[in-house]
C-alpha cells in the first residue's frame, strides 16, 4: 500500500518501509507514532483527509542535520554577520499503513 501522509506542514508520499526525516516530534527513541492525516492512499484521495485511515510509524532516532552558515553583510559599511544553523530532525520508519 502507498499513501501520502501530512507532518509538520508538508506531505510525504510513504509506503511501508520508508525512511522519513521530518521536523521534530516529541517522542523519544523506539516510540511507536501514529499519522492520522492522511490525504491518498492507493490512488483514492480524501476531501481533504480520508477517515479510517492510519499510518503507523516508529521514530528511529531524534538529531540535528549539517550545519548551514549564513552570512550577511552590507557593502561599504563595515557591516558583517555569520551565523550558524542546525535543524532538528525525526527520522521516522514506517511500518505499516492501516485501513479500519
Amino acid at each position: 500500500m502507498k499513501a501520502v501522509i501530512e507532518t509538520g506542514g508538508k506531505q510525504y508520499y510513504v509506503e511501508e518501509g520508508t525512511i522519513l526525516y521530518i521536523e521534530k516530534l516529541d517522542l523519544e527513541e523506539g516510540k511507536e507514532v501514529v499519522f492520522d492525516k492522511v490525504l491518498m492512499i492507493n490512488g483514492v484521495a480524501g476531501k481533504p483527509y480520508l477517515t479510517n485511515v492510519k499510518v503507523i510509524g516508529e521514530v528511529v532516532k531524534n538529531g540535528k542535520k549539517k550545519k548551514i552558515i549564513i552570512f550577511k553583510y552590507l557593502p561599504k559599511k563595515k557591516h558583517r554577520k555569520t551565523q550558524g544553523h542546525r535543524q532538528p530532525y525525526s527520522k521516522v520508519l514506517i511500518k505499516e499503513i492501516k485501513t479500519i
